[in-house]
């Protein structure tokens, strides 16, 4: 049985404050995103980011421009001994400007393409897996996948929460806490398990 965290991106492993992040330059994980991400590590998770990167569409960065921010985030998730096994980014949206990418896709939250595709890969157990992001398509796609989902206060959470237009599993502060309540969770399992 194969059991993974989804995470987003923006908002979630980073500030979700500066717009459209373009280059490494602009990109820094939360202080606490790397204890987090090895918590998930440790418990034997698969960690995959899942994210909507509209802005290529949009032409305002290309797909190496992202590939480089990205490298910079595994370089800083590394100090912490923690890594994410694959990223998944989506570059489309129907109203870009780079005509190739302007359509509506399955790839974009909440579509769930990423899921079905890293399922049919790695064999990963839905009921036993997590989607953690601040948004409501974070949310959305972790239902439509039937993961378990984490709402986190960071980027737009507290938002979403106060529009009460979905219901997350689980409400926390930020990615730790997440972290945290699934090693309690995990723990509690075990103990029942037996």
């Amino acid at each position: 049985m194969i059991r993974a965290i989804f995470l987003d991106r923006d908002g979630t492993i980073n500030p979700d404050d500066e717009g459209y992040i373009s280059s490494p330059s602009q990109f820094n994980i939360f202080s606490f995103s790397g204890e987090a991400i090895k918590i998930f590590n440790d418990l034997g998770f698969l960690v995959f980011v899942v994210t909507n990167q509209s802005g290529i569409a949009r032409g305002f960065f290309t797909d190496k421009d992202l590939e480089a921010i990205h490298a910079k985030m595994q370089q800083q998730l590394s100090e912490y001994s923690a890594k994410i096994d694959e990223i998944l980014y989506c570059p489309h949206h129907h109203q870009g400007a780079v005509k190739p990418l302007a359509i509506e896709c399955e790839c974009r939250k909440p579509n769930n393409l990423f899921f079905r595709q890293m399922q049919k890969k790695y064999n990963i157990k839905a009921s036993k897996s997590f989607m953690i992001g601040d948004k409501p398509a974070d949310i959305e796609f972790g239902k439509r996948s039937g993961l378990r989902t984490i709402l986190v206060r960071t980027g737009y959470g507290e938002e979403t929460l106060r529009a009460g237009e979905i219901k997350p599993d689980f409400a926390v502060d930020n990615l730790l806490m997440a972290a945290k309540t699934i090693r309690k969770l995990v723990q509690q399992e075990r103990i029942c398990a037996k």
